[in-house]
């Protein structure tokens, strides 16, 4: 009996589990309910205060410098190197072959036109011309004595005519020799300075060979080899400006002399550009650079290159514009011309009070709220 009552009571409670179950269910469900309630109305501030946070985002001011466009002079210059020389530079050589016996001249010195700079042998010359004037001494007497005869009907025209041809030819030998003798004397052409002297007593001297340079630096002179290419830019008359970095000086002058003739080596011409007095203490050879103005605008736009982007749909800048009482920043197309140090002229896009932003551009995108300093 006692063993049926458990059986009875452990079946009772089976039953009472399996009745309140739905009941907790619904209790469960209830509570997960409430929990999604409270979850929503947190995603709901949660959202809305990001909202807050985007606009206070989009409309942060972004701190720019802006300049005001205006037209200016602008000028594009050919750079090319160049090398000072004076207006005469002559290397001066042997006119005839011979052991040089004494130089007058040193570097630095001095010279006058028709110096004598060095001495070629010539004692065989004048030995020479001293024959021959000795022959010359007789051949003009013998002719004097014929001419008295023939002036006074003595004598054959033949022995007249010999006499005479005889001291004729010895006197243009002399005059050959003597010309002859000149030629082994090295002389000045101009005057000027002595700067090589590639002579030493007892060397032998050639023609052709450079001997002595001679250089006049009253009129000095650039010499810049220019590229085929640049022909048709580059005139006499043309405004220059002649650097030297040794100096750091530039030096204004304009082009002298362009070369009609193409070295077909290098396919290049020559200019030569005067240069008057300035604190530069010319010296042959030195390095110059000519900065030829091949173009110029006195009207141009201008930016600085580093101003200027581009994206597939072509070249922009940035410009600040009031929209709304609002200043932002807006792309402005531009079509870019010459450039030269660092500066692009701009030849249509740009208006006159554009106010171009030259600082803080590189993070603006199109719209974007400015504030101009």
């Amino acid at each position: 009996m006692k063993t049926m009552n458990k059986s009875i009571i452990f079946l009772l409670l089976i039953a009472l589990a399996v009745a309140c179950k739905p009941a907790d269910k619904k209790s469960e469900l209830a509570k997960l309910k409430k929990q999604r309630d409270e979850l929503s109305i947190k995603i709901k501030a949660l959202e809305t205060e990001l909202q807050v946070s985007d606009t206070t985002k989009t409309s942060k001011v972004t701190p720019v410098s802006v300049t005001e466009a205006k037209t200016e002079m602008f000028n594009h210059y050919l750079e090319v190197q160049g090398k000072v020389d004076g207006e005469d530079n002559i290397a001066v050589s042997a006119q005839m072959a011979g052991s040089i016996t004494a130089v007058y001249v040193k570097e630095g010195d001095p010279v006058r036109r028709g110096q004598v700079m060095a001495q070629i042998d010539n004692s065989v010359m004048q030995q020479q011309i001293a024959s021959t004037k000795q022959q010359l001494d007789f051949a003009t007497s013998m002719f004097n004595k014929q001419k008295a005869l023939w002036d006074k009907q003595i004598g054959s025209e033949v022995q007249y005519l010999t006499s005479k041809n005889t001291k004729e030819n010895l006197e243009k030998a002399l005059a050959t020799l003597n010309d002859q003798l000149e030629m082994t004397r090295i002389k000045s052409p101009i005057n000027g300075s002595v700067e090589e002297v590639n002579l030493k007593v007892g060397q032998m001297a050639s023609p052709g060979l450079p001997a002595i340079r001679v250089v006049n630096f009253s009129t000095v002179k650039v010499v810049a080899e220019i590229a085929e290419a640049y022909a048709p830019k580059v005139k006499p008359g043309d405004k220059v400006i002649v650097f030297f970095p040794d100096f750091n000086t530039e030096i204004a002058s304009q082009i002298r002399f362009t070369s009609k003739y193409i070295n077909p080596i290098n396919r290049t011409f020559v200019s030569e550009v005067h240069l008057g007095p300035s604190k530069v203490e010319y010296r042959a050879n030195m390095m110059a650079v000519v900065k030829i103005n091949d173009y110029r605008n006195p009207a141009a736009f201008t930016v600085p290159i580093t101003l200027i982007r581009e994206s597939q749909s072509g070249k922009f800048i940035y410009v600040a514009k009031e929209e709304s009482g609002k200043l932002v920043a807006r792309r402005l197309p531009v079509t870019v011309g010459s450039t030269y140090n660092g500066l692009a002229e701009i030849t249509s896009g740009v208006s006159a009070g554009d106010k171009i932003i030259t600082t803080g551009f590189n993070s603006l995108i199109d719209g974007e709220l400015i504030q101009a300093n």
